[in-house]
C-alpha cells in the first residue's frame, strides 16, 4: 500500500476515535457501559472480583440524558462467586453476569404501597420449576405441573425470608437453555451468601418495588468491577 494512503487511514481513524465520546472513570457507572437496556431506570450489582460473595447494588434513573443514582445498598451474591452468565452451570451456586430484564416481581407479603410493577402473591399452591425435563423450566407455576418434579423446583413459600419480596432476574428466562440455571431473583437477605440470587437488605427490597415502573424497561446488571466479568462489557 503506498505511504499516502497509510497517512490517509491513520488520520481517518483519528479523527473518528476523537469524534466518540471518551468514558471518563469519574463517569456514573450506567454511562461506562456497553449497553444498559434502552431504558430509563437501572440496577447494577457490582463486586470486586469474580470469587467475591458481597458487593454493592445501586439503582438508577437516566434523567435529561444523565445516569442519577437513585439509591444503594450492601448485595451478596452467590456462595461460589460470580460467572459469566452465557456459560454458567446450573446447580454451581454461581452468580451469572451479564444485562437482564425484569419480568415481574413476587412475595409472600403484600407488595409495598407504590409498587406499580406486576406483583404476584406466593401461595402455598406457588412454586419455580427448575426441573430442566419440564416444559415450565424456569417459569413460575401455580399449582406444580405433573411434568416438573418437587424435588427439582422451589417451594417458594418455604423461603420466608428471602421471598418476603423479590423481583425475578431475567436470566435464562426468553429462551431458556437447560442445564443454565433457572430461579434467579432480586431478594431479602438470608443467612449468608445465596445459591446464585442477588440479595439486599429487607428495607432497600421495599424501596426498590417502589421505584420500578413498568413503562421505564428496566434492567438489572450484574459483573465485577473489572476482568471477564467486568460490568462496563454489558
Amino acid at each position: 500500500m503506498r505511504p499516502g494512503v497509510v497517512l490517509a487511514l491513520v488520520s481517518a481513524s483519528s479523527l473518528a476515535l476523537l469524534g466518540a465520546p471518551a468514558r471518563a472513570a469519574s463517569d456514573p457507572l450506567p454511562a461506562r457501559m456497553a449497553d444498559t437496556g434502552g431504558g430509563s431506570q437501572l440496577i447494577t450489582a457490582q463486586a470486586d472480583r469474580a470469587d467475591s460473595t458481597s458487593g454493592t447494588l445501586t439503582w438508577w434513573d437516566l434523567k435529561d440524558g444523565q445516569w442519577v443514582q437513585t439509591g444503594t445498598a450492601p448485595a451478596r451474591f452467590g456462595a461460589n462467586g460470580l460467572v459469566e452468565g452465557g456459560s454458567r452451570t446450573q446447580g454451581t451456586n454461581t452468580t451469572p453476569t451479564g444485562l437482564y430484564s425484569v419480568p415481574f416481581g413476587f412475595g409472600i407479603k403484600t407488595a409495598p404501597s407504590g409498587t406499580s410493577i406486576e406483583y404476584r402473591a406466593v401461595k402455598d399452591s406457588s412454586w419455580w420449576c427448575q426441573d430442566n425435563d419440564s416444559t415450565s423450566y424456569n417459569r413460575w407455576v401455580d399449582p406444580l405441573p405433573g411434568d416438573c418434579r418437587e424435588t427439582e423446583s422451589e417451594h417458594l413459600v418455604s423461603y420466608s425470608t428471602q421471598y418476603t419480596y423479590a423481583l425475578v432476574i431475567g436470566f435464562n428466562y426468553d429462551k431458556p437453555v437447560r442445564g443454565r440455571g433457572a430461579g434467579i431473583f432480586l431478594h431479602v437477605n438470608g443467612t449468608g451468601a445465596t445459591a446464585g440470587c442477588v440479595s439486599v437488605p429487607q428495607d432497600a427490597m421495599e424501596r426498590i418495588l417502589r421505584w420500578v415502573v413498568p413503562g421505564k424497561q428496566v434492567h438489572v446488571a450484574i459483573g465485577t468491577v473489572d476482568g471477564a466479568t467486568a460490568l462496563t462489557r454489558y
